[in-house]
């Protein structure tokens, strides 16, 4: 093989690598670059960094998540995501994986990777932060999260936004853009709707 033929994977590996951090690290128009930046993961997806989130995931659930014994949706069945946690969510048309009783948190954190500060991500549940007791944590309380939802998420320490004691689900779907997501964690009841 030709010098010329091996340098076209790297240059292209190169390109692609240079292309994901100047995406990440978005307009920041004047601001202090000394002043961490920080990702809003609540509202809309102005803001969000998608290119770090897990969409699809192993199907492992945590230990001691206990399935929930009467869901609104019951695994198998089909329903309408109303959230849009990544793009071309909202409006999908899921299927239910598994459904859980427990307390879903919304935390903010700073990616053990060295990226933005994420604010108020959804979600994380109370079996997926590091030794969290039994009872919910209350907004403002401090945890080390077990979760790999997004890059740099496991092993960070999160403080919890807020908390809601409710049922979860993981879920299968196509996204509006033709994405296949399995194992999505997580939906709560509220985000979705049922199919018409």
């Amino acid at each position: 093989m030709s010098a010329k033929k091996r340098l076209k994977p790297l240059i292209l590996v190169a390109f692609a690598s240079l292309v994901l951090v100047l995406g990440a690290c978005g307009n920041t128009d004047g601001a202090n670059p000394d002043q961490a930046e920080s990702v809003d993961t609540t509202g809309g997806m102005e803001g969000m960094d998608h290119g770090s989130m897990n969409h699809s995931g192993s199907g492992e659930v945590p230990e001691g998540l206990k399935t929930a014994d009467n869901p609104a949706y019951a695994a198998g069945t089909q329903a309408i995501i109303e959230s849009d946690h990544m793009p071309g969510m909202k409006g999908a048309q899921a299927t239910i994986v598994g459904a859980y009783d427990t307390t879903v948190y919304t935390i903010s954190y700073t990616p053990t990777n060295g990226g933005p500060e994420v604010k108020d991500h959804k979600w994380v549940i109370h079996e997926e932060l590091k030794d969290a007791g039994k009872e919910p944590l209350e907004p403002g309380a401090k945890a080390v999260v077990n979760a790999d939802h997004m890059e740099g998420m496991n092993g960070a320490t999160a403080v919890i936004d807020s908390a809601e004691r409710t049922t979860v689900y993981m879920v299968d779907f196509t996204s509006t853009s033709g994405e296949e997501v399995k194992n999505h964690k997580w939906v709560t009841e509220s985000e979705l709707s049922p199919v018409q």
